[in-house]
């Protein structure tokens, strides 16, 4: 009740959370902690949060080769965007709360952060000292994993899986007909690797020892057994990396492996990083001959239907909640969300004499006066 009580204060003070502190100021003065953009519920998104958002796609696209100032003008073209972003993250939190899966997603992030250390080769609490030392906040790394999984573990099971297991026999049969150049079977590798770093060595003798490795492996070498010694990443593996299929493979990749039997290693390759020697595993031949198997047809179903469903179901996640906007966000957000109001309250009006939708939740939108 508390909390329903201040989100409630939160907007009648000016879309402003405030809190008193002892630190900061007197006894009871207020100090401002943070801009409210968006009720949603309970639960409310903010500024802090927004900026968060936005700094993280400046960063990617910088990373792409735009300027600052270049990725910042792209960025802030879709800050409306991001805010339903953030609106519907909100509604797949709550919803997933809803759902009791809270202890499922920590043991998820507890078990994912564990295999982040293993593969450094550290435990927790060095792992944790060794993304301070990087200005890296671990609590907000685990609240990032949390929403994250979180999103996706309500998508898959209120959409993805009701897609998968929602078409009959004669629906699948019907679909593969349909589609069969879907379901030919595509040559495909299994992969390992040893990989030789070029940071801060000398390339000369960097491909040198990669040549040395090549003809130690074709000598009779035990692959795995170099890779744990030798390989700069992957050791815990064996070097192992994984199926592909061929022809999604990176053309240099493809080219290296063209023609080289199971059990083979390919030359030494240069990439901008370093050098990879890699092993074909298996080989599998690939068949132009379509063939009907019944988790291809339902995932193929599901990979197509899926955007639309995800659309439709976070519409009927938003028509359902109680979301208010912030006036200096409202005009571009709202229209957005897509949400048809039954009712549109007044903003002059008292927010607890406020009408209901027909299903009995409260729909806030607020139109400038």
């Amino acid at each position: 009740m508390k909390s329903k009580l201040l989100i409630a204060v939160i907007f009648v003070t000016g879309a402003l959370i405030l809190l008193p502190s002892a630190a900061s100021a007197q006894e009871g003065e207020p100090v401002v902690v943070d801009e409210v953009i968006a009720q949603v519920n309970d639960g409310v998104v903010t500024l802090s949060q927004l900026k968060r958002e936005l700094k993280e796609r400046i960063e990617t696209l910088k990373q792409n080769g735009m300027t600052d100032a270049q990725a910042t003008a792209e960025v802030e073209k879709h800050r409306p965007e991001m805010i339903a972003l953030l609106i519907n993250e909100q509604l797949l939190v709550q919803k997933g709360k809803e759902l009791e899966l809270t202890q499922k997603i920590e043991d998820e992030v507890n078990k994912r952060m564990l295999q982040i250390a293993k593969e450094q080769n550290l435990n927790m609490q060095q792992l944790e000292a060794a993304m301070q030392a990087q200005g890296i906040v671990p609590a907000e790394i685990r609240q990032t994993m949390r929403t994250e999984i979180m999103k996706q573990a309500v998508l898959e099971s209120e959409v993805d899986s009701k897609l998968f297991y929602g078409s009959s026999v004669d629906e699948l049969h019907k679909y593969f007909d349909a589609h069969r150049d879907k379901f030919v079977t595509p040559e495909s590798v299994e992969l390992s690797e040893i990989f030789l770093s070029l940071a801060g060595k000398q390339e000369a003798s960097v491909k040198t020892q990669a040549t040395q490795l090549v003809d130690q492996l074709r000598k009779g070498a035990d692959f795995a057994t170099l890779a744990k010694a030798y390989s700069e990443r992957g050791k815990e593996t064996g070097g192992k990396v994984g199926l592909f299929q061929v022809s999604d493979l990176r053309p240099d990749i493809a080219g290296a492996i063209k023609n080289v039997k199971a059990g083979g290693v390919s030359d030494p390759l240069k990439s901008d990083e370093g050098y990879q020697i890699l092993r074909v595993d298996v080989r599998n031949a690939g068949t132009s001959t379509p063939t009907f198997n019944e988790n291809k047809v339902r995932e193929a179903i599901t990979m197509e239907r899926s955007p639309q469903a995800h659309d439709d179901y976070l519409q009927g996640l938003r028509d359902d909640a109680y979301i208010k906007v912030a006036s200096a966000y409202r005009d571009a957000v709202m229209p957005l969300l897509k949400i048809k109001a039954e009712f549109i309250v007044e903003k002059s009006g008292d927010d607890k004499k406020a009408p209901e939708k027909k299903k009995g939740k409260l729909l806030g939108i607020f139109p400038k006066p």
